[in-house]
């Protein structure tokens, strides 16, 4: 009887499709969307204190008409300012730093690349953007009330809707919502890009304040618009942690 050996003409491509599906395994172990969203989430809360922190009201003499005015033009009115441009920039910058590193060390861990880089270096070129905008905008001063904003060159009506909608879009949702949009591409996660669209809706449609009952005067005045998108982050980190973290244990 001669023994003879059958060839299996399947072999290559199932090794090929285990080791597909193994790299997959192991990079969905090794995602981490839920850090980023509790830094981010965490940060958006720290500033509301610090809008309380840097709170200040000053009197304007000859303020300029108002929507509220017609054509009137007071001898004086009162302006309410607060926020730090340095907080947010630096602590977006650092969120982005800490989850670079986060998810390096994971890759090095398994021995797998690591998706995160283009995640990483949109969010920095947002937040360079950003604070060069608002240097732009701020760098003869604060306008006063009625004062044309100079964005990039440009002079617009500070009431006007677009120009609303661009300082709204040059703040967390540029430096935030934008690059978690690159983040949904690289991880190819549907779920976090159905949570990157409704933060970037959060953000960019205007909110009252008058359902908190806090006035444009109060130290708090900055609690209705931070708070929302705070906390939204912040479910979207636990949601995320629920469902990432067991993988990673199962896939240890």
């Amino acid at each position: 009887m001669t023994d003879a050996s059958v060839p299996s003409s399947g072999a290559p491509q199932e090794v090929l499709a285990s080791l597909g599906d193994l790299t997959r395994r192991v990079r969905a172990a090794q995602r981490a969307t839920w850090f980023p969203l509790l830094l981010f989430g965490v940060l958006t809360l720290g500033g509301i204190l610090v809008d309380r922190l840097t709170f200040r009201v000053e009197h304007v003499t000859l303020c300029p008409p108002g929507p509220s005015r017609a054509d009137a033009v007071l001898a004086s009115c009162t302006v309410a300012k607060h926020g730090s441009p340095l907080y947010w920039t630096v602590g977006i910058a650092l969120g982005y730093a800490a989850t670079a590193v986060l998810y390096v060390r994971r890759s090095r861990a398994r021995g797998v690349g690591s998706p995160v880089r283009p995640y990483v270096l949109t969010g920095i070129a947002l937040v360079v953007l950003v604070a060069a905008t608002m240097f732009w905008v701020g760098r003869n001063g604060i306008p006063q009330p009625g004062e044309p904003l100079d964005f990039w060159g440009l002079q617009l009506d500070p009431g006007a809707g677009t120009t609303q909608f661009l300082e709204r879009l040059t703040g967390e949702a540029a430096a935030v919502g934008l690059p978690l949009l690159v983040l949904s591409w690289v991880e190819r996660s549907r779920a976090l890009l159905l949570f990157a669209l409704v933060y970037l809706l959060v953000e960019l449609v205007p909110l009252s304040t008058g359902w908190a009952g806090i006035g444009a005067a109060s130290p708090w005045s900055g609690l209705p618009r931070l708070i929302v998108p705070g906390v939204f982050l912040l479910l979207g980190a636990l949601g995320f942690a629920l469902v990432q973290l067991p993988r990673r244990r199962d896939a240890s």
